[in-house]
């Protein structure tokens, strides 16, 4: 079933939200996380995505206060995202309350260990996140662009076992210009059999339907679901 997945962007216990992956460009949202959680619970939302900026920022996660209260004030499952490098990072953030996790950057600079972690950790419980810019691989807090080729680097995960893919146009997120919609239909084309959500530039419900359309597995929503672009209730009809 198709998944619209609500992301928190937390810095410093807040939601905060870079424009195209540029620390010095933010938007900060005052709104109370623990009311927010229990709004999108009451909507259907059952999975949202935790992106833990100052753990990206110092590549070991953070946040761990935010995510507890979350995961103790809601029944929300939490997809933990953000400096994850090691063991500990994962076994502590599950220790928080994080019922998955996803990864980027390791994956980028230590592939077999991304790789082990698919059996170790069981297939259910993590995904990949490839951050793209013009399609290369962004990663290291989206400071660094790789030489490595997308789909080259989502087919060395694939072929051990990896089922749940996040693919992230950075030259979107964060600035309401709508998806790459090209990127998501050549993924899907690409691996049919793999779990594949869309982020970066969703502005709109029908973005999402077509998105949805497209075969994808889910869509990450931000910036349009803070603004109110995209209406909390119109969640409802995504859900079970």
């Amino acid at each position: 079933m198709f998944k619209v997945i609500p992301s928190l962007s937390i810095s410093k216990g807040q939601v905060v939200l870079l424009k195209k992956g540029d620390f010095t460009d933010q938007l900060k949202y005052d709104f109370n996380l623990i009311d927010a959680a229990k709004l999108l619970e009451d909507n259907g939302v059952e999975v949202v995505h935790f992106l833990d900026l100052d753990g990206v920022k110092n590549e070991t996660p953070r946040n761990y206060d935010t995510l507890e209260a979350i995961a103790n004030h809601s029944d929300l499952k939490i997809d933990f995202m953000g400096g994850i490098r090691t063991d500990g990072d994962i076994n502590k953030v599950l220790e928080y309350g994080a019922n998955y996790f996803t990864a980027s950057s390791v994956a980028v600079n230590n592939n077999e260990l991304f790789a082990s972690w698919i059996m170790s950790y069981g297939r259910e419980k993590l995904s990949l996140m490839a951050n793209v810019a013009d399609g290369k691989l962004i990663y290291k807090a989206y400071a660094r662009k790789a030489d490595i080729d997308v789909y080259e680097h989502i087919e060395y995960f694939h072929m051990r076992g990896l089922k749940y893919l996040k693919v992230t146009d950075m030259n979107r997120d964060g600035v309401l210009e709508g998806p790459n919609f090209e990127l998501y239909k050549n993924l899907v084309s690409e691996f049919p059999n793999m779990s594949i959500a869309a982020s970066g530039g969703v502005r709109s419900i029908e973005d999402i339907k077509k998105l949805r359309d497209m075969g994808l597995y889910g869509v990450i929503v931000g910036r349009a679901l803070y603004e109110g672009k995209i209406k909390v209730e119109e969640l409802r009809e995504f859900s079970r």
